[in-house]
């Protein structure tokens, strides 16, 4: 004779399963879309310019140097349009193109550097501008005067 009981252990039973099958494919699917984007590999920086993850790009912070790592001369504005030129380097290396990017994050060494800064990042990002954000840091790395993020999502 069947009970109640049995119904909902045979129902815990099939989640169960369900549950366990997803926890151990899940995984590998995760893996095999994740790539990394790596223009510095010779830098031996413990990190990447980029991981694309499905149709999502992160491309990490890129200050505005050059390919020996040497910062632009000539202040925010020259230091500004190298940092975006790093940040259309990874974007084409990941297959996207810098329409896809949907949010920004500047980080300034001098807040009032900002006017500079935006009038050069005006001119070089596309139409539409993506969602931004412009923050004071206490310092960047290599005493450079911005560093950049951005998220871009490739569109269907």
């Amino acid at each position: 004779m069947k009970t109640r009981l049995d119904g909902h252990v045979s129902k815990i039973v099939a989640a169960v399963s369900v549950l366990a099958a997803v926890l151990v494919v899940a995984p590998t699917c995760l893996a095999q879309q994740h790539k990394a984007i790596n223009l510095s590999s010779t830098r031996g920086l413990p990190f990447n310019d980029g991981v694309v993850a499905g149709n999502t790009l992160y491309v990490a912070g890129q200050e505005g140097t050059d390919e020996q790592n040497k910062l632009a001369p000539g202040g925010i504005s020259a230091e500004t349009k190298a940092a975006m030129e790093n940040i259309q380097k990874v974007v084409k290396a990941a297959g996207f193109e810098m329409n896809d990017i949907v949010s920004v994050t500047v980080y300034l060494a001098d807040i009032h550097e900002f006017g500079d800064m935006n009038k050069v990042y005006r001119e070089v990002m596309p139409d539409p501008k993506p969602a931004r954000a412009t923050i004071q840091a206490v310092a960047l790395v290599n005493n450079a005067r911005i560093e950049i993020s951005a998220i871009a999502v490739k569109q269907k």
